[in-house]
């Protein structure tokens, strides 16, 4: 006798974010092994058919992929009573039907285009530094911030500066300054006496 295999459900379930126009659509699939951010539509027309088709919708700013989850910003004239099931409903029947979240190659692209930013970063006088605080930042920031369905990334060291991205729910989010300035700042001056202070670049 033959065995079926029989897809199990798409489960999907909605949580909280610290920042009020982000909301975490979770499920019980692998969507993208690691993390695709999408915050312009050229970036997603070439590489991600689930985000390009999200934010065609006029309510949907950005997208954020990491894991089992999407982090969807929504346009601060809509209201998440009036489209948070529609986009569930999207997000749900967009796996079932097994679309492309991300397409191949995706994670190399964005590992070249960070590389070339970056090579600068590590050389020179500030390069130990400047590794040091990206180990930092990797090792106790990271996971904290993805649990609330964001992201940060080391950009530079300068002059005591650390430049870094917000990505996801952390990505325009109110408290996210907050998290910077109190948070991450009196970590980083504790453990880097180099760093003078923290600064949040707009992706």
């Amino acid at each position: 006798m033959e065995a079926t295999i029989s897809k199990s459900p798409v489960l999907l379930y909605t949580e909280q974010t610290p920042n009020p126009e982000a909301l975490k659509y979770v499920t019980n699939r692998l969507l993208y092994r690691g993390i695709a951010d999408f915050k312009d539509m050229d970036l997603a027309a070439e590489w991600s058919p689930m985000a390009n088709s999200l934010m065609e919708l006029p309510y949907v700013k950005s997208v954020y992929f990491n894991n089992n989850y999407v982090t969807i910003t929504k346009e601060f004239n809509y209201e998440w009573a009036d489209i948070m099931l529609k986009l569930k409903e999207f997000v749900k029947d967009f796996v079932e039907n097994g679309g492309t979240v991300v397409k191949e190659g995706f994670a190399e692209y964005m590992e070249k285009t960070m590389a070339e930013s970056n090579a600068e970063q590590f050389s020179g006088e500030n390069g130990e530094l400047a590794k040091k605080v990206k180990e930092l930042i990797d090792t106790y920031v990271k996971p904290a911030v993805e649990m609330d369905g964001g992201n940060i990334e080391f950009k530079a060291f300068e002059n005591g500066r650390v430049y870094v991205t917000m990505q996801g729910s952390c990505s325009g989010c109110p408290s996210s300054t907050v998290t910077l300035k109190a948070g991450i700042e009196g970590m980083l001056k504790r453990m880097v006496p180099e760093v003078t202070e923290v600064v949040q670049e707009m992706a």
